[in-house]
């Protein structure tokens, strides 16, 4: 299977997403999904109007490309096993009326949106503090939603940086994230205005960090020790761009499930 995560193209002409779908088309993948970007104007009624009358009139060809939009896709297995699949493009605005799918940073775009049945969740904004660097720009409400959800794999982009900062660089841009206790005092530390790390004086900043360490310790003796269960999401920044280059330095990830 592919997956596209989004920023199909740089400007979002219908010329430029129909070469990228053609590409896309060609390649051997038994399925392809794809969703939108912040760059893929066309493909938003309203950043579509920032391009030429021209472009607005145009349509898409997407072949055996499955594009999703705030929506889902089941896919068969040859063991007679289902996958769902749900896309959606949206991000925390940061750009001008030409980039696609934006709202206010802070607006809950996420909640009961995603169904509980998938299985795959494909966004371009990633989850807040997950790959997203260590200013955290992923969104609180998609993480939110992604811990309601458990997908088993939640694919993302947009934050190409988040593959290259020192913890992007040290995973490959892969965490396996498990819903547990311990994941709720990392969320609560990472709250803190200036990270958890970085407030070696703070009471509460150490407080956060026993317990984390403490939680960890009982999860792990909880899964293998006890034979107890903890769902797990594995997060894969799959941003192909090296951080704002422009240039597509980044290898493709690749996930056996």
């Amino acid at each position: 299977m592919l997956i596209h995560a989004g920023d199909l193209t740089n400007a979002g002409t219908v010329s430029e997403l129909q070469a990228q779908i053609d590409w896309l088309a060609s390649l051997p993948h038994k399925h392809k999904i794809a969703i939108a970007g912040n760059h893929d104007t066309y493909l938003d009624p309203r950043s579509r109007a920032t391009l030429s009358a021209a472009n607005q009139r145009l349509e898409l060809d997407w072949k055996d490309v499955v594009y999703l939009q705030h929506s889902s896709t089941i896919i068969k297995l040859p063991n007679d096993h289902t996958l769902e699949f749900y896309g959606a493009p949206q991000i925390p605005a940061c750009g001008p009326a030409s980039f696609a799918f934006q709202y206010p940073r802070g607006q809950d775009a996420w909640t009961d949106t995603v169904p509980t049945s998938t299985d795959i969740l494909i966004t371009h904004p990633p989850p807040k503090y997950h790959l997203d660097l260590p200013v955290a720009m992923g969104c609180e409400h998609l993480l939110k939603e992604t811990v309601r959800v458990k997908p088993i794999l939640h694919v993302f982009g947009h934050v190409h940086a988040g593959r290259s900062d020192w913890y992007g660089w040290m995973t490959g841009g892969k965490q396996v994230v498990r819903w547990d206790a311990a994941e709720e005092v990392m969320g609560r530390a990472m709250q803190r205005p200036d990270g958890l790390f970085s407030q070696v004086l703070s009471v509460g900043a150490w407080w956060d960090v026993v317990s984390l360490v403490y939680q960890d310790v009982r999860g792990l003796l909880w899964e293998h020790v006890w034979g107890g269960k903890c769902p797990i999401t594995l997060m894969v920044n799959a941003a192909l761009a090296y951080e704002d280059t422009g240039k597509l330095r980044n290898a493709v990830q690749v996930v056996d499930l």
